[in-house]
């Protein structure tokens, strides 16, 4: 039987995503992780500035008019936030993908599915890159791997949200003059619709798909015809992609106006220049988290004053 969660976000009642599931690229770009390899000292420094972010959700989730909040969080630095999250009652997602791979890899390996069952989420979550222009061959080895994937959180309940990047080719960008601003608007859109179509050819249907935005109502209008289609239609939430705040309240904007987009996971967008700050010791505790709570009420306030609820 399909995976459903207790709970489904609507376009009225949304799912408003604070993530921070990243290992590799946080690490790296805020505490000078070496190749993948912290010491212990990072290591702490890394679970304690997830407890922050978190706290700064967990003091304004009250201020939510619509929809719920929810932290996508990683086991490795986050089990601390994984657990504050399950005590609170804050709707909860953890990544299955390993960091930092170019194809679809899972964490855990073979035990992948041990781990989902331990923590219990109420979703899982794989990230992948994919175009329709890549090797066929190792295209079709990654969708074997997530139709797995697909079964194994199927036979156990918990739904997927499958986040998906299109990045472009050489080709691609050589199309629109390297403009990746032209690439986003005039062809991502066509190459994503495509990939959710091979993926639901494969037996890949995730509860939600996690998406770059869109600049044109057509273009997130075409996109979510291809996701609602096949025997297990999927609403879509938007990402951040790291993006300026302004790009994302446009991209919120264009979400607002079509239905089948039902939220946000947005994460550096948020709060990768507070944690900075906080690590340089340019701010407190109590500063960072109040910044950080700021601009994902921020966020949630452009989805609901667009949506009108």
């Amino acid at each position: 039987m399909p995976a459903e969660p207790t709970w489904r976000p609507t376009h009225s009642n949304p799912l408003f995503i604070l993530a921070m599931d990243h290992r590799e690229s946080f690490g790296a770009t805020l505490f000078q992780v070496k190749d993948g390899h912290p010491t212990p000292q990072q290591e702490e420094q890394m679970r304690q500035a997830k407890g922050l972010i978190y706290s700064a959700l967990a003091g304004v989730r009250s201020e939510l008019k619509a929809g719920r909040a929810a932290v996508l969080v990683d086991e490795r630095y986050g089990q601390a936030v994984i657990d504050r999250a399950r005590r609170d009652g804050t709707v909860l997602a953890v990544p299955v993908e390993a960091s930092g791979h170019e194809w679809f890899t899972l964490e855990w390996g073979d035990r992948w599915l041990e781990h989902v069952e331990a923590v219990k989420p109420d979703y899982a979550k794989v990230l992948v890159r994919d175009n329709p222009a890549l090797d066929p061959d190792t295209r079709s080895a990654q969708l074997h791997l997530l139709a797995q994937v697909c079964t194994g959180l199927d036979g156990i309940g918990i739904p997927l949200i499958y986040e998906l990047l299109v990045p472009a080719t050489d080709e691609q960008k050589r199309s629109v003059g390297n403009d990746p601003d032209r690439y986003d608007r005039d062809v991502r859109p066509e190459l994503t619709t495509r990939v959710i179509a091979d993926n639901q050819a494969a037996g890949i249907y995730p509860a939600l798909w996690k998406l770059e935005g869109f600049d044109t109502q057509d273009a997130a209008s075409g996109v979510a015809q291809q996701a609602r289609s096949g025997h297990r239609p999927a609403d879509i939430i938007l990402l951040g992609r790291d993006a300026p705040v302004e790009r994302l309240d446009h991209w919120i904007d264009v979400a607002a106006g079509a239905d089948a987009f039902v939220g946000f996971a947005i994460g550096r967008s948020i709060w990768e220049d507070v944690i900075a700050a906080y690590v340089s010791s340019t701010i407190d505790d109590e500063t960072a988290k109040s910044r950080i709570a700021e601009i994902y009420l921020h966020f949630v306030h452009r989805w609901t004053t667009d949506t009108g609820y």
